[in-house]
Parts: structure tokens; C-alpha cells; sequence
């Protein structure tokens, strides 16, 4: 005789809270502990909306006024049109892996423990906070859609309420889709490639670009924006995706609501902290777990210095993003010289030092562990100078492939390029050498509170390098 599978709710006994009641208790409980009114919360969510209509709006005006300026230089409309648009698409696939990241489902721990491990109804207790979400990025969106006319030009009403609907539902149809990419079978491929797809369009039209305008061709810009075409397929595909998202909710697991938790708390710490590394760290050993098995290879014979050479080498063949990323700046390098050709130098710096960094994972390794320093042994000069000799090869190659995008007059002199170059490797070298941050350094009183001088002195330890090279392009360039 066979025994018969019992559900959950078979299991549980008579008389279960519901989703809607557990949550009315716990919004009772958590009232006993604060004194905020209505009014207070209504208050506090005016203020963040002024200032960012006032502040959004003067970013805007700003940007408009130094794309039109003549410093920034003249630029084909339909270069920065298609540029804008490549800009989008990889936009798009950066949210998307964040969305990923998140979750963007996620539980606090008490949360996890108390109720998710409770036979509540899943899909009951999710559906509140999936609506909250599809509504923050519908407004988001639309906001952002809005923001993206005005920068290009558009003043018409109309034109920019189809703007706002398009962005809005390109920001439902992403959100939805990622809750059910979250509630899918692990080894589905489809949400890799709704990442990469968009990734991939804005390399193909970027390369497009830039290979005509240094053909001296260009590309025509629509004569037409197609905002509307884009809200018919938006819309739909929204509905679509939410009716699949909310069948999706009960199959959204402890672990990936936990997961997205994790990395929400590093963020939060990370921004409350002013210590990216908290954040970094959390995204580097996810990123290693992913690798999983590795194969092992013996090293060429040789020094000490040697076999650590060696090994931060095949870190970046272990770790592929990097190089990846390294060679997308190149193209970026470029098509940012055609759409602000006045900017070209400055751009140039400053996307080496942002492919530089990404050839530092060594260097901040041995800098940030005294214990992995002690066990390679040799002193703190020896290995840090043995692990920045990939990031001055790679400044030094990324320099020589993005030297023809500088036009005859923002390249200087001869000896310009390589000063540029190696104060690039060195602010990437204070960054990747940065101690621990020291809280109790000197704060200053000032109008807007308590600023902490010293604790901004140490996170700026390579950007105000870099903001050094960046004057010296200025003014030589």
C-alpha cells in the first residue's frame, strides 16, 4: 500500500492566518515602535519629488546647453541619434542584470524566517509588493522617457506623453519579466539572453557608427521618432508579462528571495558606509562562485615574481568580463570622440582609467588581505608592483588603439600621450591600494549637516589622481 503525498495546506493546521491578516498584524506591530504620521510620510515623499523635478529638470537644461555649445563641438544629428539609441540598449541590459541581481523580489530575514517559511500563500503574500514594484518603474520609466525627449530636443506635449508611455511600459514589460525569470527552473537560458540581446544590439550599432563616421559617412536620422511604434509593442507585452508574472509568484523560492536580499543590505551599506568595496566584494565572490570548477595548470619555471605574474594573468582568463569590458571602452572611446569630438581627450582618460580598473582585481586582492600577502611572501612593494603590470600593459595597448580617435588638434604633444597614460595606471593604482576607510577622522558643520572631510578624503584616494590628469588634458591637450 503506497502512502499518499500530503500538500502544505493539507498539512496545515485548521484555521491559517491568511496572507492579508498576517500582514495587517505585522503593519500593527511595527506601529507600536514609530510615531511617523500620514502627514509626515506624505511630507517627506513632496520633498523628494521637488527636488528631484527641480534638480532633474536642471540636468536636463544643462545637458541640452553643453551639447549645443560650441567647446563640446558639432556632431552629425544622426551619429547622436544612433548613438543615443545604442545608449539605451545597453541601458537596458545593465538594469536588466541589476533586476537580476536583486531579484528584484527580496525578504528581510525576519521576513524569511517568520513568514515565507510558513505555509502562507505565496502568491498572496508577493502580490502586494510586486504591484508596489510595477508601479515604481512604470513611473520611473515614464519619467526617464520623458527626461530622454527633452535632452533630444522635444518640446511637444504630445510628443512627450508618448515618450512617457513608451518608458513606461518598457519598464513594466523589464520588471515583470525579470519576477518571472526569478520564479524560473534554474538553467533556463532565456533570461541570459533577454540581457545579452539588447547588449549585443548596442555593440553592433555602435560599431555601425563609428565605422561609418570614420569613412566619413554618416547615418541618417529618422525622420521620425518611433515612440509610438514603440508603445503598441510595449503595452501588450507588459499585459502579457504581468498576467505571467503574477502565475510565476508561487514559484518563487527562500533562496532567491534571500539572494536578492543579500545584495539589496551590501548596497545600502555600502551607500550608508561611502565603502564601494563592501558592495565589490559581495559581486566578486558571487562572480567567482560562478566559475565553479577551474582547471589547474602547472606554471613556467622561473622567480617568485614570476608565478605571481603568471597567475594574475590567467585571473583574466578565468575572469573573461573584464577583458570584455576593456575592449568595449575602446569602441565606446570612440564613438564618444564623433558625437563630442570637443570632449574627445577628457573622454579618453577618463575611459582608460575605467578599463584600467578592471585589470586591478589582483591588486586589490593583495592589498586588501595582509594575510594573502604574509602566505605569498616578498614585501608589500614586490607584490604590489608585480600585480600593476597588467593594468600598464593593458593602459598602455588600450592608449595605442584609441589614439587615431583623437582628432590632430586634442592630441597634444608627442610626449602628452604617454604622461596621460601612466598618471591613468597610477590612480588606478591608489584606487586598487586603498587601505581600509577610517571613520573617525574630522567631520565639518556646514549648512547641510555633518560632512565627513576625511572620509571623502580616503574614497577619493584614485578619482582625485584622475581628476589631475584630467586638467592636465585640458590645459596641454
Amino acid at each position: 500500500m503506497t502512502a499518499v503525498p500530503t500538500t502544505i495546506a493539507e498539512e496545515a493546521p485548521a484555521g491559517l492566518p491568511t496572507a492579508r491578516q498576517v500582514r495587517t498584524h505585522l503593519r500593527r506591530a511595527r506601529r507600536r515602535h514609530h510615531d511617523h504620521s500620514l502627514g509626515d510620510v506624505l511630507g517627506s515623499a513632496y520633498v523628494v519629488v521637488l527636488f528631484v523635478g527641480m534638480y532633474g529638470w536642471f540636468a536636463i537644461s544643462a545637458s541640452r546647453d553643453l551639447l549645443d555649445s560650441p567647446s563640446v563641438g558639432r556632431a552629425e544629428p544622426g551619429v547622436r541619434w544612433w548613438l543615443a539609441l545604442a545608449a539605451l540598449l545597453a541601458g537596458a541590459g545593465l538594469v536588466w542584470r541589476g533586476l537580476r541581481a536583486f531579484g528584484p523580489l527580496l525578504v528581510t530575514p525576519a521576513t524569511q524566517s517568520w513568514v515565507t517559511s510558513a505555509p502562507i500563500d505565496r502568491r498572496a503574500w508577493l502580490a502586494p509588493r510586486l504591484a508596489v514594484l510595477l508601479t515604481g518603474a512604470a513611473v520611473g520609466t515614464a519619467a526617464l522617457g520623458v527626461a530622454v525627449a527633452a535632452l533630444g530636443g522635444v518640446t511637444d506635449a504630445a510628443a512627450l506623453g508618448w515618450a512617457a508611455a513608451a518608458g513606461a511600459g518598457w519598464g513594466a514589460a523589464a520588471l515583470t519579466l525579470s519576477v518571472v525569470a526569478q520564479g524560473s527552473r534554474a538553467g533556463r537560458r532565456w533570461p541570459t539572453l533577454a540581457g545579452a540581446v539588447p547588449m549585443v544590439a548596442a555593440a553592433v550599432i555602435t560599431a555601425v557608427v563609428v565605422l561609418t563616421g570614420r569613412l566619413g559617412e554618416g547615418l541618417p536620422r529618422p525622420s521620425a521618432t518611433p515612440t509610438i511604434a514603440l508603445v503598441a509593442v510595449a503595452v501588450p507585452l507588459a499585459i502579457v508579462a504581468t498576467v505571467l508574472a503574477v502565475r510565476a509568484l508561487p514559484r518563487v523560492d527562500r533562496a532567491t528571495l534571500t539572494t536578492g536580499a543579500q545584495f539589496a543590505n551590501a548596497a545600502a551599506t555600502a551607500t550608508v558606509l561611502l565603502d564601494p568595496s563592501l558592495l565589490a566584494g559581495l559581486v566578486e565572490s558571487r562572480r567567482w562562485r560562478r566559475v565553479g570548477r577551474v582547471r589547474s595548470g602547472r606554471f613556467r619555471a622561473g622567480p617568485g615574481w614570476w608565478a605571481l605574474l603568471q597567475a594574475d594573468v590567467r585571473r583574466l582568463r578565468r575572469h573573461p568580463s573584464a577583458v570584455l569590458i576593456w575592449a568595449g571602452l575602446v569602441g565606446v572611446q570612440y564613438a564618444a570622440a564623433l558625437a563630442l569630438p570637443g570632449l574627445a581627450g577628457v573622454a579618453q582618460v577618463v575611459f582608460a582609467y575605467l578599463a584600467v580598473s578592471r585589470l586591478t582585481g589582483g591588486l586589490r586582492a593583495v592589498s586588501r588581505s595582509a594575510g594573502l600577502r604574509r602566505t605569498l611572501g616578498g614585501s608589500d612593494a614586490l607584490l604590489r608592483g608585480v600585480h600593476v603590470v597588467v593594468p600598464a600593459l593593458g593602459a598602455g595597448l588600450w592608449w595605442l588603439l584609441t589614439l587615431p580617435s583623437l582628432p590632430g588638434v586634442d592630441a597634444g604633444p608627442a610626449w602628452l600621450a604617454p604622461t596621460l597614460a601612466l598618471g591613468v595606471v597610477a590612480a588606478a593604482f591608489r584606487a586598487g591600494t586603498r587601505p581600509p576607510l577610517d571613520y573617525g577622522g574630522a567631520t565639518v558643520n556646514t549648512p547641510f549637516g555633518m560632512v565627513p572631510v576625511d572620509l571623502l578624503r580616503q574614497g577619493a584616494r584614485g578619482p582625485a589622481l584622475l581628476a589631475v590628469v584630467v586638467l592636465v588634458q585640458l590645459f596641454l591637450g
